[in-house]
């Protein structure tokens, strides 16, 4: 193993001692009662079977068959998720031709960040996350189910489906994606339409047009933003098959997998030959993994908050200095828009997942010695599936990248390091990734331009007044603030300002993009204006130091000026589709913190 990769899972490990030993004491404890069908009366169980078929209810009174439950997340707004609508069914049908039965345990909401951009409704997506992990874990509390799959993609989504998964640890769980929409036209092409709509070179319908054939069908969207970045990482910690992530949804094997994981998930049960609970699968290797699977190709920074959130789930520890840590030891090996003119179809057609994990495991940088859906030991996902003569086989991935502009290999990475990089000074800590962002842009000083709303930053395009080197500066954005949403309106305005030859970069407590792109930006600032950060006293003309290359973020204002100053925080609160103020209040403030996972209230942690 690599030296930093192997000292980083140590100290991991050393650091989540006592609270993986209580998660695991209590998967434990569960899997010991057995089969939890059980013990339930017969007016739980009659409940429980009412609505199956006749040869269902006789395998469920029998406690000899596996019941699967599955929790999905359709819904048909959300592109990626639109073809989960037949999944039930077909899921069914493939447990019931491996002699088990399957149940849908639960829906969970699905909200598309793509819709709600710039919109009040953001303010609830990260919220949803929470609401996603309790609504698994009351799903699955019937305790009428020997494992579970999981039906779901996109951002807040897959974190908040493995979290509420992870309370129920002694149950193996598989999840099955729906994988990316074709391409539409080139991602480059549609950021620059974009930047021109916000300097109002073209129209409204010009930029609809060039949106609608950019997400034009089914399926995931394909750039390289946080649902793509969540499938990436689900596969490399074991947790879906090998292969599955990036087959498209009309893809005649996409069914094939689909049905596979069904009856993988049986066998996995303890009714099986495999018994495989997901809160071993999850274990600190296979976390370090998934993070270094993100850092090798430039993923979205939003899993810097999640996987911290997720580990935490799993007893296990983990925080930023970990991933800062593995950033500057693991290569760069994709260039997958934003990080690059290709989308992860194209990833995917260059050698796609099996030639990433064989480059990682040869390198030493991932570990291979841990469980996955598939079996004991990650070589295994060096391998991709194809139908041949009918059936579903898992063959040799390629050894050599089809296209080394979008894949390429350790002895010719795209950067020496992974591109995120902790900052931290006087203001606090953030995150920045750079894996995008020009090297001469990478050390930004300039005054600040202080907002507290990203909506405010049209008006001062228009008006002229960002026309110089500066600092946007957006507070009051946290989790405890506003829900932390996503600011990525902000995006085409400061790309065309770079375009333009200023120096420009952003500051913020609130989070950009899975998509965040080549202008230089510290997010996910810890602590929030809310929470009595340096932040909340930033004003306009303020000189403000990024360096993206040592790590420093540093208020150039003397500590004297900052001791007379009051911060100046503007409640920019929506309260989304009129929800009550108190209520959002109180649900948002339960959100665990960007960099430690820890949370102030969460149920979840009483589960296990």
């Amino acid at each position: 193993m690599h030296s930093v990769v192997q000292a980083v899972t140590d100290r991991i490990i050393a650091r989540s001692q006592q609270s993986r030993s209580s998660y695991l004491s209590a998967l434990n404890d569960a899997k010991a009662q057995g089969v939890h069908r059980s013990a339930l009366s017969c007016g739980n169980l009659a409940h429980g079977f009412a609505a199956c078929q006749p040869v269902e209810k006789d395998s469920l009174r029998q406690l000899t068959k596996a019941n699967i439950g599955i929790v999905t997340a359709f819904n048909d707004m959300l592109s990626a998720h639109q073809p989960y609508e037949t999944y039930p069914n077909m899921l069914k049908q493939a447990c019931m031709d491996v002699g088990s039965v399957a149940q849908v345990a639960a829906g969970v909401p699905a909200m598309c960040d793509g819709v709600t951009q710039g919109q009040p409704g953001m303010e609830l997506s990260l919220l949803s996350r929470e609401v996603i992990a309790m609504s698994t874990a009351v799903g699955l509390s019937h305790n009428m189910f020997d494992g579970a799959l999981l039906l779901g993609i996109c951002d807040k989504i897959v974190p908040g489906l493995l979290i509420g998964a992870l309370s129920f640890g002694h149950l193996p769980m598989l999840f099955v994606p729906a994988g990316p929409m074709k391409s539409g036209i080139p991602n480059k092409e549609k950021a620059r339409i974009r930047q021109q709509f916000a300097q109002g070179k073209v129209d409204r319908a010009a930029l609809l047009e060039a949106e609608s054939k950019s997400y034009h069908s089914a399926g995931t969207c394909t750039f390289y933003g946080t649902a793509n970045s969540n499938q990436l990482m689900l596969e490399v910690m074991g947790l879906q098959l090998p292969g599955s992530s990036f087959v498209n949804p009309d893809d005649p094997l996409r069914d094939e997998l689909s049905k596979m994981a069904a009856k993988q998930v049986c066998r996995l049960t303890s009714m099986g030959t495999q018994y495989t609970p997901i809160g071993e699968v999850v274990n600190e290797k296979s976390v370090v993994n998934g993070i270094v699977a993100l850092l090798a190709t430039g993923g979205s920074t939003n899993l810097t908050m999640h996987i911290v959130a997720i580990a935490r789930a799993a007893g296990i520890i983990v925080n930023w200095d970990d991933f800062s840590d593995l950033s500057a030891a693991v290569p760069l090996l994709a260039r997958v828009y934003p990080n690059g003119h290709a989308d992860i179809n194209h990833f995917h057609a260059a050698g796609g997942m099996a030639l990433l994990v064989k480059e990682l495991l040869d390198g030493g940088l991932i570990h291979e010695d841990v469980n996955t859906v598939a079996g004991y030991g990650l070589r295994r996902y060096t391998q991709e599936p194809r139908i041949i003569d009918g059936e579903l086989k898992w063959v040799d991935g390629v050894t050599e990248s089809l296209d080394k502009e979008v894949l390429t290999h350790l002895d010719t990475p795209f950067q020496s390091n992974g591109g995120l990089t902790l900052l931290k000074g006087n203001l606090g800590r953030a995150v920045i990734k750079v894996s995008a962002v020009p090297a001469g842009n990478r050390v930004i000083e300039a005054p600040a331009v202080v907002i507290n709303d990203q909506n405010e930053i049209d008006e001062l395009f228009k008006s002229g007044s960002l026309d110089r080197d500066c600092v946007v500066v957006v507070k009051g954005q946290g989790p405890k603030a506003n829900g932390m949403p996503e600011l990525h309106k902000l995006t085409p305005f400061l790309g065309t300002l770079q375009d333009k030859g200023f120096r420009v970069a952003l500051v913020t407590d609130g989070r950009m993009s899975g998509a965040s792109g080549k202008v230089p930006a510290a997010i996910h600032l810890t602590p929030e204006a809310l929470d009595g950060g340096l932040i909340a006293k930033v004003q306009d003309g303020d000189v403000i130091r990024i360096d993206a290359t040592t790590g420093e973020l540093t208020l150039l204002v003397d500590e004297k000026t900052l001791a007379n100053r009051t911060a100046g925080i503007v409640d920019s609160h929506h309260s989304a589709y009129g929800m009550g103020r108190e209520l959002f209040g109180a649900l948002r403030r339960s959100l665990s913190s960007p960099e430690t996972g820890a949370r102030s209230t969460s149920a979840i942690d009483e589960l296990y």
